[in-house]
């Protein structure tokens, strides 16, 4: 997907925010992550990521969305994911991804992954310029350098 134009997303619960469509963060650089509940160690391990990102760059132009996608074998509870949104910390805006429709549509698509907890970085035009695939990254470590590098270049770069 990188050099592409990301899809539109298909969600209809939110937190933190009204619904929003991607169209609507045109001439926004905006950080995509999906993510799960907290016994997930990577989604544990990367929210701290994903809080000082919005926290930094917001102001700059950066918007980060969380999508949840639903793991557990209990029915979907919204109720639920608003808590682990709380238990997070997460101030940017988060939707439910039920049935995973967007995220089989931008990272599955009939593909075996290794992770689901993928994250698309995209440019003020809608274009995809950055992944990362799934697992981890934490404050200070490789992948979050590079994400944040990555990040930089393109609040700083024309468009």
């Amino acid at each position: 997907m990188i050099g592409k134009p990301a899809p539109g997303w298909s969600v209809d619960r939110w937190f933190n925010t009204a619904p929003i469509t991607l169209e609507s963060l045109r001439g926004k650089v905006v950080l995509v992550r999906w993510f799960m509940s907290p016994e997930c160690p990577y989604c544990s391990t990367t929210a701290p990521s994903l809080n000082l990102l919005h926290e930094t760059y917001a102001a700059r132009g950066l918007t980060v969305v969380g999508m949840y996608h639903h793991k557990r074998d209990e029915p979907l509870d919204p109720e639920d994911v608003k808590g682990w949104v709380a238990q997070y910390g997460f101030r940017f805006p988060v939707a439910i991804d039920e049935d995973w429709r967007t995220l089989k549509r931008w990272w599955l698509d009939g593909h075996e992954r290794t992770w689901t907890s993928v994250s698309f970085l995209i440019d003020r035009q809608g274009v995809v310029r950055a992944m990362h695939k799934g697992g981890k990254y934490a404050p200070g470590d490789a992948d979050y350098r590079k994400l944040t590098a990555e990040i930089e270049a393109l609040l700083t770069g024309p468009g």
